[in-house]
């Protein structure tokens, strides 16, 4: 007989623990991480404090799920090695802020960039025509497993207020630059954006939108005229712990509306297809890629796509 909503099957339970099983071994997460000196505990801290602005190590404790104890005796090791400073909080002198100095960013740079490998290599062993099904594959995992994050959580889309498009640039030099090592010109790129944006903005036919999580900045994204008839999609961004909120979707679901009610034909958008997440996103709501061009720019080759979605 099929089991309740509230049960689960013991034959899908063996399912997962089979993947898990695979998947571990495949990825060697049981030896030493990447055959180096440190933990996948460590590395993980590490990730966020290079990914994060400051953060306290309640923080940390709350969003890795980690003893107290046990990331005390990490923090320790960090800083005697000279790759964590604290300062005290501006808003709060009782608490102390966690940041990687940086000796500590070039002790992880490494360890990203064999990360990176690593993925590329499982993916190589992929055929390329499969490729797609299953990174769509995996961000589906992602997405169903951690639906629940965003319970209990407020989130807010709200209109930019002066200082925000400063932020956006902020973020996106930062996070593509650890993320993907791209260098300062992505930065200025994004940085013309957003003056544009102010200096021609038109409410009648464009609009951004800032994600607020439990009141603080955390993503965006922009439609602007392009045309009588076609509007772009643009800086789309999400900071990494904000993602596996639904927010991306969310975003992009508004310039689709706001392109539709304004009458509009047609919404594209420039990327790059190494934005896995992006391009499904814009996958999935409709848009189609119409064209693919091999460059140089930012410090890399890369390649930009251009998606268009019919309204």
């Amino acid at each position: 007989m099929p089991s309740s909503p509230g049960r689960v099957a013991r034959s899908h339970v063996k399912a997962v623990r089979a993947f898990n099983r695979f998947y571990t071994q495949r990825i060697g997460i049981l030896r030493r991480y990447l055959d180096s000196d440190f933990t996948l505990t460590e590395v993980r801290v590490l990730y966020e404090l290079a990914h994060r602005p400051p953060l306290t190590a309640r923080e940390l404790v709350r969003d890795l799920e980690l003893d107290p104890g046990y990331l005390s005796r990490i923090l320790r090791r960090f800083e005697h090695a000279g790759w964590l400073a604290r300062e005290t909080a501006a808003h709060d002198a009782r608490q102390n802020l966690l940041r990687l100095t940086e000796a500590g960013y070039a002790t992880f740079a490494p360890l990203q960039q064999k990360s990176r490998d690593e993925a590329a290599a499982l993916l190589a062993a992929v055929p390329p025509a499969a490729r797609p099904r299953l990174i769509e594959a995996m961000q589906t995992v992602h997405r169903l497993l951690e639906a629940p994050a965003a319970a209990g959580r407020r989130i807010v889309l709200r209109d930019p207020r002066p200082g925000d498009l400063g932020w956006v640039v902020q973020l996106h030099g930062e996070l593509y630059a650890r993320e993907y090592g791209f260098d300062a010109q992505f930065e200025a790129l994004v940085a013309d954006v957003a003056a544009k944006y102010l200096r021609d903005f038109d409410p009648a036919w464009e609009k951004g939108w800032i994600a607020e999580v439990d009141g603080e900045r955390a993503g965006s994204v922009f439609l602007v005229r392009k045309s009588a008839t076609v509007a772009k999609l643009r800086l789309l961004v999400l900071l990494p712990q904000a993602r596996g909120l639904g927010l991306g979707g969310r975003l992009t679901d508004e310039c689709i509306a706001f392109a539709r009610a304004r009458g509009y034909r047609k919404v594209v958008l420039w990327t790059q297809s190494i934005l896995t997440a992006a391009r499904h996103i814009y996958a999935s709501r409709g848009f189609v890629l119409k064209e693919s061009q091999p460059y140089t720019a930012f410090g890399h080759a890369l390649v930009a796509e251009t998606w268009e979605l019919k309204l």
